[in-house]
């Protein structure tokens, strides 16, 4: 199908867009890699000797998450900075960023059907409603892959939305000869 000239992009320019698209996911990656590290480090930093730190960073996380201790990962004896539901939201987010660009090509910046972002809501709605009405109590496996599912859902609209956001920050001479 012929496209309208106004939708042409000379090949000049495609290889520029392609290369800031991938830069765009490797920093995505980058920021989705050390948050989650930011949230294993308080137990790390608790067994390490440096409680000051780990409780900084603890305490950052509470500005973002309930963080009840029964609802949380612990490891070294100690909790994650975040309740495993929101673990499983930055983990999944993480694995959308490295696996997208094996799905997609990174430079498509079409969104997917946004049915798809809504439908990844319905697991953790079901989950957290038959827990209110107490026909059932989630448990660390449910709120940790109902977690995931959101992430990874929203790691899969983010990506395109920051490709089309730097793009329409390249500098006005690239954009004028584009």
């Amino acid at each position: 199908m012929a496209r309208r000239a106004d939708e042409y992009t000379p090949l000049a320019d495609s290889g520029s867009l392609r290369r800031q698209a991938v830069r765009v996911v490797a920093i995505t990656g980058i920021v989705t890699a050390v948050w989650l590290l930011l949230i294993l480090s308080p137990p790390l930093l608790f067994a390490a000797g440096l409680g000051s730190a780990g409780s900084s960073i603890f305490g950052f996380f509470g500005n973002i998450c309930h963080q009840i201790p029964d609802r949380s990962f612990h490891w070294l004896g100690h909790q994650l900075g975040v309740c495993s539901r929101c673990f499983g939201v930055y983990a999944g987010l993480f694995a959308a960023v490295v696996i997208y660009p094996l799905w997609r090509s990174v430079e498509n910046i079409e969104p997917l059907p946004r049915i798809w972002l809504l439908l990844s809501v319905v697991p953790m709605v079901i989950d957290w409603a038959l827990t209110v009405f107490g026909v059932w109590e989630n448990t660390f496996s449910t709120r940790t892959l109902t977690g995931l599912i959101l992430g990874f859902a929203c790691g899969v609209y983010i990506l395109p939305a920051l490709v089309e956001i730097t793009r329409n920050f390249r500098p006005p001479a690239r954009q004028a000869a584009a």
